[in-house]
């Protein structure tokens, strides 16, 4: 069993069978969903949930206006930042359910397989992407019913969808990267939080960056998350943002950032799965 589980599969791969080993791969893990419904609750519930409570709780005391000193509404200030946000969450559900795999044995009754080691860990970043969109459809939703009000035309919403896609791949192999560095799906909870969500509420997701004290606001300023934030606020309502290069160019900022993770994740994921 072991000389299987080692053995390495073939590293020449046709795109086509590429593609067909992915497909069957996710195929595979949303199969799993009837048995594990509450595996959906990270991108069903707790979406509506941190929506409703910082919009009713927030907008009903925060007055926001844009560099200009021009009033904007909360929900127009914040759907924008949940999306930005949302993104990134995403890594602790990939991490999470990376880790799971590894601890079962899943990944091993894979390697004892012909199957790519890049369609395996493919399949895991496509399930996980396709997870988070359903998430971010029930931001949007909840958002539009709530009374947000996007104001980008057609160029504007494929351009956001690009941008989203792209966060979402890039920080969906962070995440499959941290699964296979911790292994247990509590760490990968507890590193998560405690990176995401501190970097979440300095990225002026609810609260303009503008209006915090020197520290905070400084790493806000040059927060990667920050990036995201603004560059979904600039698409969807023209809101501008200020205090630093990156805010001030967040489209490309964004796409500098999402780059580098891939960048760097995908080889260093490639490399933790041929020695696991």
């Amino acid at each position: 069993m072991t000389a299987l589980t080692l053995a390495a599969p073939p590293q020449a791969i046709s795109p086509r069978r590429f593609a067909s080993e992915v497909w069957l791969l996710v195929g595979r893990g949303f199969r799993m969903l009837p048995r594990v419904p509450e595996r959906l609750l990270d991108v069903t519930l707790q979406p509506i949930v941190f929506t409703l409570l910082f919009l009713y709780v927030f907008g009903s005391a925060l007055h926001i206006t844009d560099p200009a000193g021009h009033p904007i509404r909360y929900q127009d200030y914040l759907l924008p930042g949940l999306i930005g946000q949302q993104l990134v969450f995403g890594l602790i559900g990939t991490g999470t359910a990376t880790a799971n795999d590894f601890a079962s044995g899943v990944v091993d009754r894979f390697r004892s397989l012909p199957v790519h080691r890049l369609a395996i860990l493919t399949a895991q970043v496509v399930g996980q992407v396709l997870e988070q969109v359903l998430g971010l459809v029930i931001v949007v939703a909840i958002g539009l019913l709530c009374g947000w009000r996007p104001t980008f035309g057609p160029g504007g919403l494929l351009e956001l969808v690009g941008l989203v896609l792209l966060g979402l791949v890039a920080f969906t192999w962070f995440g499959v990267l941290i699964g296979m560095v911790f292994r247990s799906s509590d760490a990968v909870q507890g590193v998560g939080f405690s990176l995401v969500f501190p970097l979440s509420f300095l990225a002026g997701t609810f609260v303009p960056i503008s209006g915090m004290a020197l520290v905070p606001r400084v790493i806000g300023e040059w927060d990667p998350i920050a990036a995201l934030v603004a560059t979904v606020r600039k698409v969807c309502q023209g809101t501008p943002s200020s205090g630093s290069w990156m805010l001030e160019h967040p489209e490309v900022s964004m796409v500098g950032w999402c780059v580098l993770i891939i960048a760097v994740c995908v080889p260093l994921a490639l490399r933790r799965f041929s020695r696991s």
